[in-house]
């Protein structure tokens, strides 16, 4: 699925799904097998692979739904 990646005003790293019109903060980062997951406030699991490092928000990304 297709989310936006962003950081809100006080530093905090958003993921915004339009297909759900979904925001959520992004709680939690682990490296995955894959590439890296982002653990959301609503206990969504998003696997993204190839985030370029550093990171330059806003961008949008290919993301898959892992929980």
């Amino acid at each position: 699925m297709k989310v936006m990646l962003r950081k809100n005003d006080a530093g905090q790293m958003l993921v915004y799904v339009p297909k759900k019109d979904l925001e959520e903060e992004v709680i939690k980062q682990t490296d995955g097998a894959d590439g890296k997951i982002f653990t959301l406030a609503n206990g969504w699991e998003l696997e993204f692979t190839n985030l370029p490092e550093p990171l330059n928000l806003p961008l949008t990304f290919e993301a898959k739904r892992l929980a």
